[in-house]
């Protein structure tokens, strides 16, 4: 039998248990140790606001189509940063270059679930570094997602920086910002994680909701506004915020995953005003100029290695380990009361 973690309703969370599954040629069967709950995009079907909730995407188009919902009640199975260890191997591939083999420990995405049954492609080099916890595997992915940001606002040695959100991936983009050189102004609406966003290497703090955070950023830049600012938290006033925030022709990227209409948005402002450049970044796919070079695979592979170099800290930033029958509480203290978590695991 194997755990599930599903959502059957907005807010109502249960563990469905589920008889395994034979496992098919070109895959592996992985026994889940843990599971990272996205606090962004898990939480928009938690909450019942995710827009495959009421509309369907159509991949061909690259649309959106109204009509039909793409998913439905229950959702199953949501998550997409594990660690497990490898349990079998589909004879075929076994001794393959690359091919985790047998009591490996890997990282990948196969949902909250006890075990899972991945295609070999999506497995290749996903063994964890040597020395590594396993507990770090399950950062690969938000750990992409903040470094294909920082990708994205193509920072360069001594500009200056404002990273709107400091959950779990806005840290990480505060202390990946710095690392590539970059002053960074944290912002947030939580004393608390401003706090630990100094401990990540942010030269100066702003509190969302007591700063007027444009004019503190430009003051503390003789005037000129940030060179780019980057928004994480998925809240428009906050990617307002980081419009209103940045230098004439300055770059904002928004990587936050926005739910419903723009309210607090207002693009007639200092957007329109100081030729503002506005790029997306989202983990589907690397910057566009950077997609010779850089793939999704080497952005997970790349921050796991600082992970295991001792650049990059993610230990500190896990709040709670909680085993999957308490998953509905998880999700619970995430969305009523996010000041007292950072990154939720899951352990099976």
């Amino acid at each position: 039998m194997e755990s599930v973690v599903q959502f059957t309703g907005p807010r109502q969370v249960e563990v469905a248990q589920h008889e395994s599954a034979a496992l098919p040629l070109g895959h592996l069967r992985v026994r889940t140790h843990y599971s990272g709950i996205s606090a962004g995009t898990e939480l928009t079907a938690y909450r019942g606001t995710n827009p495959y909730l009421t509309r369907t995407w159509d991949a061909e188009a690259r649309l959106f189509r109204d009509g039909a919902a793409g998913m439905e009640y229950p959702v199953a199975g949501w998550g997409y940063s594990e660690v497990g260890e490898v349990t079998e191997v589909s004879p075929e591939l076994a001794g393959q270059p690359g091919v985790p083999a047998k009591g490996d420990l890997v990282w990948g995405i196969w949902g909250h679930r006890s075990e899972g049954v991945v295609p070999v492609e999506r497995m290749i080099g996903h063994t964890l570094p040597s020395g590594l916890e396993p507990l770090a595997g399950a950062f690969a992915r938000v750990g992409a997602i903040a470094y294909n940001a920082v990708l994205s606002a193509d920072i360069h040695v001594g500009e200056e920086v404002a990273v709107f959100g400091q959950g779990v991936i806005g840290l990480l983009t505060t202390r990946l910002a710095q690392l590539n050189g970059a002053r960074v102004t944290a912002v947030d609406a939580l004393d608390g994680r401003l706090e630990t966003a100094r401990a990540y290497g942010a030269t100066r703090t702003l509190n969302a909701r007591t700063d007027d955070v444009a004019e503190r950023v430009r003051e503390a830049t003789d005037g000129a506004g940030a060179d780019v600012a980057i928004e994480i938290s998925g809240v428009y006033p906050a990617l307002h915020e980081a419009l209103r925030s940045v230098t004439v022709g300055g770059r904002v990227v928004a990587s936050g995953f926005y739910q419903g209409d723009g309210i607090g948005l207002r693009l007639g402002d200092e957007f329109h005003h100081n030729r503002v450049q506005l790029v997306c970044s989202q983990i589907g796919g690397v910057p566009p100029q950077l997609s010779g070079r850089w793939t999704v695979e080497r952005l997970q592979r790349t921050f796991l290695s600082l992970v295991a170099e001792g650049r990059v800290d993610v230990k500190s930033l896990v709040s709670h380990v909680v085993p999957v029958a308490e998953a509905a509480g998880a999700y619970a203290l995430l969305d009523e009361r996010p000041a007292e978590a950072l990154q939720m695991v899951l352990s099976f």
